[in-house]
């Protein structure tokens, strides 16, 4: 590539970045979890470093990124405490993060204003609930789909999770991925738990193979009884019930965050070429707990469902929705 190609590739570049932060600054905080949505599947964008990895909140650099291991505990400085009682220094992270259409995101959130950095991460469609007050806990289950039939070093991410629909910080989640993230993975299923941005930094917690057929038990539960709209810490749980085996994030940090924004199942993806990219059947179905401030279980939690507009491929994307089963749809 010559000195004159490159000047027009990092000029095009910072173009389409600037043209997103327009875009973004644009978009309500309702939801939407994708400006544009064509852009949602699209492969790794120019702007993105070549180092930078995958996570189920867009493109980290690598040192941004951590696992926190079984029985260690996320304090909210960021700092891990190990069983023995030692702790680790918080990490520092000094590069910002990237969403799927290449925005950048500054290491401190605010820096964007009253605007959530997630709304353009890969999100292709999800199912919601809010509440004025806030959510005790969330229990959901689902199967593991088949394989997807084609590779196109494609990643998927399948998710129940907990948001601060009007502070958005950071989301707990148990995640089922496919292909290759920060945290290991490849051309099979696996799962872990996540919490993601705490001072800019992606947390998770160990990355476990599981099977297709299998039934994976995703929960987010408090450190704190019911009753109260604020607990400071959290353990989010991946547990693969066919196997016994799980891996949890535990006492990880809400920051100050009230966690009144429920996903009941939500489809992240990326590099997806062609709609055998997704598993070999129609969608996939979470059953999903929902408690109330008081512990006690919601009967109708009344989700509602997004899809992204025109994404590229087009699937026959869509949400199916009822009081206990939240469906995402794809055609492969």
């Amino acid at each position: 590539m010559n000195k004159s190609t490159r000047q027009l590739k990092n000029f095009l570049a910072v173009c389409l970045a600037i043209a997103g932060m327009f875009l973004l600054a644009s978009a309500r905080l309702s939801g939407q979890a994708s400006a544009s949505g064509v852009s949602t599947l699209m492969n790794r964008p120019a702007s993105v470093p070549d180092d930078y990895v995958t996570t189920p909140f867009g493109y980290f650099h690598p040192s941004c990124v951590q696992m926190v291991g079984e029985g260690n505990t996320l304090l909210a400085d960021g700092r891990v405490e190990h069983p023995d009682g030692t702790i680790d220094p918080a990490p520092v992270c000094y590069y910002p993060h990237y969403t799927s259409t290449g925005l950048m995101v500054p290491v401190d959130p605010k820096e964007l204003g009253d605007i959530n950095p997630l709304e353009i991460d890969g999100w292709l469609e999800y199912v919601s609930a809010t509440t004025g007050t806030s959510y005790h806990k969330l229990s959901a289950t689902w199967p593991v789909p088949p394989a997807p039939t084609s590779n196109d070093d494609q990643t998927l991410f399948f998710f129940p999770g907990f948001e601060d629909r009007k502070h958005v910080i950071s989301i707990v989640q148990p995640v089922l991925q496919w292909g290759a993230s920060a945290a290991g993975g490849g051309a099979y299923w696996a799962m872990s738990s996540w919490n993601c941005c705490l001072s800019g930094t992606a947390d998770y917690s160990p990355l476990l193979d599981v099977n297709v057929g299998d039934t994976i038990l995703g929960t987010i539960t408090p450190n704190c009884k019911p009753g109260k709209n604020y607990c400071a810490t959290w353990n989010v749980t991946s547990k693969d019930e066919t196997t016994g085996k799980e891996t949890t994030l535990a006492k990880t940090p809400a920051d100050g965050q009230v966690w009144n924004w429920a996903f009941g199942a939500v489809s992240e993806d990326y590099g997806v070429g062609q709609c055998s990219d997704f598993p070999d059947n129609s969608g996939l179905t979470f059953t999903v707990h929902l408690y109330g401030k008081n512990g006690k279980l919601l009967g109708n939690p009344n989700w509602t469902g997004w899809v992204a507009s025109n994404p590229d491929p087009d699937c026959n994307y869509g949400t199916k929705i009822t009081k206990t089963q939240e469906t995402v749809e794809y055609q492969p």
